[in-house]
């Protein structure tokens, strides 16, 4: 399929949160036509999205091209490069190649993702500050990186990538989380990368990439649209309990 005959693929997305920038990273490096569907977060479990997605949660993805409707950012990412990188640009189509890509995308998922989202949750919005919970996370948070850091450091100069000699959909899809490593460790960015030099060369030659410089344009006009702060509040709210009793007020407005 051409790609000036593919029809733009619907992104549903709450603009806050990392995951629903895994996907939209990925269309704009594919080059691919798609359509941003953005809501406020306070709508992730009614209609017309938890139709899409009855998990209620971002991202999910509509393509009109397959007739498919996705959910799950990994899940997007393995049709996306199934269905759309057919040179293998972002991908490869040897057996060993294409499973270590897989292999990186789950670890990213089961790993990266997890831990990253339960320290910056005991960082910045549970009710109460539990520094044994805060240092597990960051602990977990060191160890995926060192994991990373020892993989790339075993590579040669010219491949300092997860697999193989290029940048893979696998590479990409650790981006979005670590561009919130300062706020998630409440460290300076400099700090954060100490011991890890491989890490972060690997990271910044990906948040350099023009596709990824769009994909952030496009969020924080987003979250400007919303009117909201850098950590997805509303203006002038301070607490994720704060901000779900407002969601619950306006719920019953709604009623």
């Amino acid at each position: 399929m051409a790609v000036n005959s593919i029809k733009p693929i619907r992104v549903w997305l709450t603009p806050p949160g990392p995951n629903p920038w895994k996907p939209v990273f990925l269309l704009e490096e594919l080059g691919l036509k798609y359509q941003i569907q953005s809501f406020r977060f306070d709508d992730v479990k009614k209609e017309p999205y938890i139709s899409i997605n009855p998990n209620g949660r971002v991202p999910a993805i509509e393509d009109p091209n397959t007739r498919i409707t996705l959910w799950e950012s990994g899940a997007i990412y393995q049709y996306l490069i199934e269905q759309y990188d057919t040179s293998n640009r972002l991908s490869y189509d040897t057996l060993s190649e294409k499973h270590k890509c897989n292999q990186w995308l789950h670890f990213q998922m089961s790993g990266q993702g997890p831990y990253y989202g339960q320290c910056g949750w005991f960082q910045h919005l549970h009710s109460e500050k539990i520094p044994s919970a805060i240092e597990r996370y960051k602990s977990e948070i060191r160890r995926v990186l060192s994991v990373i850091e020892g993989v790339l450091a075993d590579k040669p100069a010219t491949a300092q990538w997860l697999v193989g000699d290029k940048m893979t959909f696998a590479d990409m899809a650790f981006v979005p989380w670590n561009c919130r490593l300062s706020e998630v460790l409440m460290q300076p960015w400099d700090e954060i990368w100490d011991g890890i030099p491989h890490v972060r060369a690997w990271h910044e030659r990906m948040a350099v990439l023009p596709s990824w410089k769009r994909s952030m344009e496009k969020r924080d006009q987003l979250m400007d649209e919303q009117g909201l702060q850098w950590n997805g509040f509303p203006k002038g709210i301070v607490s994720f309990q704060e901000y779900e009793k407002v969601i619950a007020h306006n719920a019953e407005l709604g009623d």
